[in-house]
């Protein structure tokens, strides 16, 4: 279908990680090389685990933003050439990230739900029928039935299945009877779920089975995307939504809607989500009225676009990229390993969302009714998680230390013994 790309690492970031070796990662290494990236944000005093919703930034991001903001002073509106430069770099690397051999066919959204309107406002049905989980995330899910409400959807919900002291869970079988007696013209998964941590499995049969019927798919990367490899040509779904929000620690804002080749020429799928950027001559300033697209995933721009996120979106898409997710992927999974060791000394019962963790994300899930005032509670003790559907999240990244997952679970069984 296409090459593979080499991402594109800057010279601060490849030196650190070259200091690691080709080897597995270690504590020591990564304190040592990796954290002092960190420096700033690892001032704060409580133990993080919540780097599963907000990634924690590395210094040089306030320095990457800043040279987006001088390019502005000094050049004004020659910054253009420095701000395009950059959504260059950050497709390119998207594309690297989730195994795409098409920077082309990565287009910058705000959100990963724009991605998703982008998609549905493309279709040439005028009601696509839609069948999507409840497992998705809050935007997908609003989204979705927002359109369902106006009439301009129709969309047929796969139930999650209920299991005792463990969160609801997706169940690919239920999705593949409903594409196989069903219909649909879009289907939308994740791979890996928001609340639960659960990896779908039978992706790539869903996939085909779906496609197999005509039917669209969008799949969600958002939780998998710097978690696991996403194998985006492999598994090729039509389209994948993802955001550099989380584990590429890019902030808000920092979105993309990846778009498989063999739509990127295909004038029947043209969205309504447009604007200048998606025309075929930017700046010709020409108006003919017949809209003319761009070539590749550009036809899919929309308007003036924000370039400061992408410069937020830098550095920490450059370190999963130097590191690499299979490497990051073993050490989470090590990570999860001992603080679950560390909650059961305690007496606290943590999993992961999956039958396995290699069927799970990145994060523990503790049970608990009260799982938001626990929440609230634990982060006044020091020890930032948060809380989904019954379940506290917690998640350690890369420069978490055993010594703080330790900590972390004296104060969390102090914390809700008490409650």
């Amino acid at each position: 279908m296409s090459g593979q790309l080499a991402p594109i690492i800057g010279e601060r970031i490849a030196k650190a990680v070259s200091s690691l070796g080709t080897g597995v990662l270690t504590e020591a290494s990564l304190q040592a090389h990796i954290a002092p990236l960190f420096s700033r944000v690892r001032q704060r005093s409580e133990i993080y685990l919540s780097n599963h919703s907000l990634g924690r930034p590395l210094d040089l991001l306030a320095d990457d933003v800043r040279e987006a903001l001088d390019a502005w002073y000094t050049d004004m509106d020659g910054a253009w050439d420095v701000w395009m430069k950059e959504m260059t770099t950050f497709r390119h690397n998207i594309a690297c990230l989730i195994g795409f051999g098409r920077a082309d066919g990565v287009v910058p959204k705000i959100s990963a739900g724009q991605g998703l309107r982008a998609v549905l406002n493309a279709l040439p049905q005028e009601k696509p029928r839609v069948i999507a989980t409840r497992g998705e995330f809050d935007s997908i899910d609003f989204i979705l039935k927002t359109y369902h409400t106006r009439g301009r959807a129709s969309v047929q919900w796969v139930e999650t299945q209920t299991q005792p002291n463990r969160p609801p869970e997706v169940d690919a079988g239920a999705i593949l009877d409903a594409i196989q007696t069903g219909s649909p013209d879009v289907v939308v998964i994740s791979h890996i779920y928001y609340a639960t941590g659960q990896r779908l499995d039978r992706v790539e049969e869903i996939i085909e089975l779906a496609q197999a019927k005509g039917t669209i798919v969008v799949l969600d990367a958002f939780h998998s995307a710097g978690v696991i490899p996403v194998e985006f040509e492999r598994l090729a779904p039509d389209f994948a939504i993802g955001g550099s929000y989380k584990y590429t620690r890019g902030g808000p804002g920092a979105a993309w809607l990846a778009i498989h080749p063999k739509h990127l020429g295909n004038r029947r799928l043209r969205t309504l989500d447009t604007g200048w950027f998606a025309k075929r001559d930017t700046f010709g300033f020409e108006r003919p009225d017949e809209p003319l697209l761009a070539d590749g995933g550009d036809a899919w721009l929309e308007a003036t676009p924000a370039p400061l996120p992408l410069f937020q979106a830098r550095s920490g898409l450059q370190l999963v990229l130097a590191l690499g997710v299979e490497r990051l992927r073993r050490y989470s999974l090590e990570q999860l390993a001992a603080l679950g060791q560390f909650l059961k000394a305690h007496g606290i019962a943590s999993y992961q969302g999956g039958h396995t963790p290699e069927q799970s994300g990145a994060f523990l899930l503790i049970p608990r009714v009260d799982a938001h005032p626990a929440c609230d509670a634990l982060k006044l003790a020091g020890v930032n998680v948060d809380a989904r559907l019954g379940h506290l999240r917690l998640c350690p990244d890369v420069v978490t230390t055993r010594a703080e997952m330790e900590r972390a679970g004296t104060i969390i069984a102090r914390v809700l013994a008490n409650r």
